[in-house]
C-alpha cells in the first residue's frame, strides 16, 4: 500500500488542479468531469516525472512530509497544466471548425 499512496495523492491532486485550472480559464474549461479526467491524467504524469527526478515521494521510498507535499504539488501542477493544454487545443479547434 505504501507504494500506491503517492500515486493516489498525485491523482487526487491532479483532479483538483484540473478543476482549479478550469475555473480560472472559463473559456477553455472542459466541464467538471472533463477537467477532472484531464487533471487525473496530468497529475499522474506530473507526479511520476517529479518522482523520476527524485523530487517527490516514491524515489526514496519514504512518505515523509516533503514527499507528500511533493506529490501534492506535482499532481496539482501536472493536472492543471494538462487541462490547460487540452482546453486551449479544444478552443482552437472550435474556432477553426
Amino acid at each position: 500500500m505504501g507504494g500506491f499512496l503517492p500515486l493516489i495523492i498525485q491523482l487526487v491532486s491532479g483532479a483538483v488542479g484540473g478543476n482549479v485550472a478550469g475555473a480560472l480559464m472559463k473559456g477553455s474549461s472542459l466541464g467538471t468531469v472533463g477537467n477532472s479526467i484531464a487533471g487525473i491524467l496530468g497529475g499522474g504524469i506530473g507526479g511520476q516525472l517529479l518522482a523520476t527526478m527524485g523530487v517527490a515521494a516514491g524515489s526514496g521510498g519514504g512518505m515523509d512530509l516533503a514527499g507528500i507535499l511533493g506529490s501534492i504539488a506535482g499532481g496539482g501542477v501536472g493536472g492543471g497544466v494538462l487541462m490547460a493544454i487540452i482546453g486551449i487545443i479544444k478552443k482552437a479547434m472550435a474556432k477553426s471548425a
